[in-house]
C-alpha cells in the first residue's frame, strides 16, 4: 500500500479535498476487535448486534469515513432509547401544555370541576335546607327523620333507580342527562316560589291532628309525615341529589370522557374541591338566614332566605347544564381529544344466604364488617339526638338555618385538613392507629354530648361561669362530633377500610366485598334509624329514648374498638408476609437479569 507522509499543522486540510471510497483489505478483519466495528466497515457479524459501543469511540476518531457512491454511512447522534416495540416513538408535534398539563387534558378536567363544585355546593345548600324544613316545622321534630328515612325516602330512592334503568335503555346520555337533572331543578324552584308560600292551603293540618289523638304522642315522626308532605317531598328530593346527580350523572360523565390515567391524577383534587365548594356554600346559607335581621316585623323572612338559596340552586343547575353541552359539543366530539374505553368489571352478585355465610366463615371479613356496621350505627344515633337538641337551642328556621351554614363551613375546613393530615398518620403511626382514632373521639365526643343532657343541671353552674349553658354545651359538643365524624369518614375510615382489603386472597376480596356492601352498608344506614323508631315507639319520645340511646352509643362504639384492634392483630402480619413476597419476587427476578447478563457476556 502506498502511503504519502505529509509534515502539515495537525487540524490543516488538504487543499482540494476528494471524497475517495474506503475499501479494507481482508487483513483487516483481525486488526478490528470489536464487532461494532466490523460491522460498521463492513463486516457483518452474525452472533453480534451491529450498534457502536461508548468504549469504542475513540477508536471510531482514527478511522475517517469517507462518503461512498453506492454505500450510505449512518449519523450517529444521541439520544433517547426508544423500546423495542416502537411505545416510545411520537409522531408529530407533542400537545401543547399549559402549566405542565396538556391543553387536550384542562379541555376535559376544567369543566368536570367546575360541574363538580357546582353540584356540591347546590348539594350543601339543599342538605342544610332539608333539615331545618322537617325539623323546625310546626307539629314536626327531629324524631320524623328516621321514619322519614326508612319509609319514604329509601323506596322513592329503589324507584327512581329503576325509572333510571328503564330510561338508560331508551334515551342517549345526553337525553338521559338533561331527563334527570331537569326535574331537580325544576322542583326546587317551585317549592321556594309555589309550595311554601301555599303550605297552609296544601297540608291536612287538620287530619293529622286527628291522627294524633287517636294513635298517641308516639307516632308523632310518621304522622309528620302526613302533616308536611310537601316538605318531606323537597327532603327526598334534597336526598336525591347527593345518590343521583353526584355518583349517577356526575361520576358516570367523568368516567366516559377521562383517561383512567387523568383519572389517577385529578380525581383527588374533585375531593379537595368539594370541601372547598363546602366551604364557600356554608358562607352562603349563613348570609341568606341572616337576612331576617334587616326584615320588619309581620315578614316571613325563612321564605325570603328560601327563595334566594332556591335561586342560587336553579342558577347553578343551568350553569351545571350549559357545562354539560358544552363539553358534549366540543369535547366530547372532537377527535383529538384521548378518551379511554373502560370494559366495566364484573362483580359477583351474591344473595343475602350467601353473603351471610361468607361473613360467618372469616373472622377477618366478620371485623371488617363490624366496622362498617358500627360507623353507620353510631352516625345516625348521634345526629338525630343532636338535631333535637338544635331545634331546642335554635326554633326558629333562620337561626337553625344560620348555624347550620355555619357547621357546613367548618365540616369543609375540618375534612380538608383531615385529608391532608391523614395520610401523614397512616404513613407515621399505622393502620391500627389510624382505624382507631375515628371510634375514640366517636366515644370522648359521644360520652360528652349524652353527659351533657343527662346530667346537664348539675353541670349548670360551672357552664354558667362560661357562658353557656347545658343545652348549648350539648349543641357544640355534638356538632364537634359531627363534624369530625364527616371528616374522618374521608381521611381516616374510608382509606383504612379499603386498605383492608389488600392483604386478602383473590377469591375472599372479591366474595367479601361483595357480602359488606350486600349486608354491611344497608344494616349500617338503616340500623340507627331503626333502632331510633324502635326506641321513640316503646317510650314515646326520643327525649325519654336518649338515656337508652346513648347506652346504645357505648355499647357498638366499644365493639367497634374490638373489632379495629382485633383486625389490626391480623391485619398487620398479612402485611408482612405480602412485603417479603414482594421482596422475594424482586430478589429472584434481579438474580435472573444477572443470570442472563453474564450469560450474554
Amino acid at each position: 500500500m502506498e502511503r504519502v507522509i505529509s509534515l502539515k499543522p495537525p487540524f490543516s486540510l488538504p487543499s482540494q479535498s476528494q471524497p475517495r471510497a474506503f475499501h479494507p483489505l481482508p487483513s483487516l478483519r483481525g486488526r478490528f476487535p470489536s464487532p461494532a466495528l466490523r460491522a460498521y466497515h463492513g463486516f457483518a457479524s452474525q452472533d453480534r448486534p451491529t450498534s457502536i459501543a461508548a468504549e469504542n469511540t475513540e477508536r471510531l476518531l482514527l478511522y475517517p469515513v469517507v462518503a461512498a457512491k453506492r454505500r450510505k454511512v449512518p449519523v450517529f447522534r444521541a439520544s433517547a432509547a426508544i423500546p423495542a416495540d416502537g411505545a416510545g416513538v411520537v409522531e408529530g408535534k407533542d400537545n401543547p401544555k399549559f402549566l405542565g398539563i396538556e391543553l387536550s387534558t384542562l379541555k376535559k378536567i376544567v369543566p368536570l370541576g367546575m360541574m363538580f363544585f357546582c353540584i356540591l355546593f347546590n348539594y350543601t345548600i339543599l342538605r342544610d335546607t332539608k333539615d331545618v324544613l322537617v325539623v323546625t316545622a310546626k307539629g314536626s321534630s327531629a324524631e320524623i327523620i328516621p321514619f322519614l328515612k326508612t319509609w319514604v325516602n329509601l323506596p322513592m330512592a329503589v324507584g327512581f333507580m329503576l325509572l333510571y334503568t328503564k330510561l338508560s335503555n331508551v334515551l342517549s346520555k345526553e337525553a338521559l342527562f338533561y331527563t334527570v337533572i331537569m326535574p331537580f331543578i325544576a322542583f326546587f324552584g317551585a317549592f321556594a316560589f309555589l309550595l311554601y308560600p301555599m303550605r297552609d292551603a296544601i297540608h291536612p293540618t287538620a287530619l293529622a291532628d286527628r291522627l294524633l289523638a287517636a294513635l298517641g304522642p308516639s307516632f308523632l315522626g310518621p304522622v309528620a309525615i302526613l302533616r308536611i308532605w310537601s316538605f318531606c317531598l323537597f327532603y327526598v328530593m334534597a336526598e336525591l341529589w347527593g345518590s343521583v346527580v353526584i355518583s349517577v350523572l356526575f361520576w358516570g360523565f367523568a368516567n366516559q370522557i377521562t383517561t383512567v390515567e387523568e383519572a389517577k391524577e385529578f380525581y383527588p383534587l374533585f375531593g379537595l374541591g368539594a370541601n372547598i365548594a363546602l366551604i364557600f356554600s356554608g358562607r352562603t346559607v349563613k348570609f341568606f338566614s341572616n337576612m331576617r335581621k334587616n326584615l320588619g316585623p309581620g315578614v316571613d323572612g325563612w321564605a325570603i332566605s328560601l327563595k334566594g338559596m332556591m335561586s342560587i340552586v336553579v342558577l347553578l343547575g343551568l350553569v351545571i347544564c350549559g357545562i354539560y353541552w358544552g363539553v358534549n359539543k366540543f369535547v366530547v366530539n372532537d377527535p383529538s381529544i384521548p378518551r379511554t374505553e373502560r370494559k366495566k368489571k364484573e362483580k359477583p352478585k351474591l344473595g343475602m344466604n350467601e353473603s351471610l355465610k361468607v361473613l360467618l366463615s372469616s373472622r377477618y371479613v366478620r371485623d371488617l364488617a363490624t366496622l362498617v356496621v358500627a360507623y353507620g350505627i353510631s352516625i345516625n344515633l348521634v345526629e338525630v339526638t343532636w338535631k333535637s337538641k338544635l331545634k331546642a337551642q335554635f326554633p326558629s328556621p333562620n337561626e337553625y338555618s344560620s348555624f347550620m351554614g355555619d357547621f357546613s363551613t367548618a365540616t369543609g375546613i375540618a375534612t380538608f385538613t383531615m385529608m391532608l393530615v391523614g395520610r401523614w398518620i397512616l404513613r407515621k403511626f399505622g393502620w391500627g392507629v389510624a382505624a382507631m382514632i375515628t371510634p375514640t373521639v366517636l366515644l370522648l365526643t359521644g360520652v360528652g354530648f349524652f353527659s351533657l343532657i343527662l346530667f346537664g343541671d348539675p353541670l349548670a353552674p360551672v357552664l354558667g361561669s362560661l357562658g353557656m349553658t347545658p343545652l348549648l354545651a350539648a349543641v357544640y359538643v355534638g356538632a364537634l362530633q359531627n363534624i369530625f365524624s364527616k371528616s374522618a369518614k374521608y381521611s381516616l375510615f374510608d382509606p383504612c377500610k379499603e386498605m383492608a382489603y389488600i392483604p386478602m386472597d383473590e377469591e375472599m376480596k372479591v366474595k367479601g366485598k361483595a357480602a359488606i356492601d350486600v349486608v354491611c352498608n344497608p344494616l349500617g344506614k338503616s340500623g340507627g334509624a331503626l333502632i331510633q323508631q324502635f326506641m321513640i315507639l316503646t317510650f314515646g319520645s326520643l327525649a325519654n329514648s336518649t338515656p337508652y340511646l346513648g347506652g346504645i352509643l357505648l355499647v357498638i362504639v366499644l365493639a367497634w374498638l374490638g373489632a379495629a384492634r382485633s383486625l389490626d392483630s391480623q391485619f398487620s402480619p398479612l402485611v408482612k408476609k405480602e412485603l417479603e413476597k414482594e421482596k422475594s419476587r424482586k430478589a429472584e427476578e434481579s438474580s435472573v437479569v444477572i443470570d442472563a447478563t453474564i450469560k450474554n457476556e
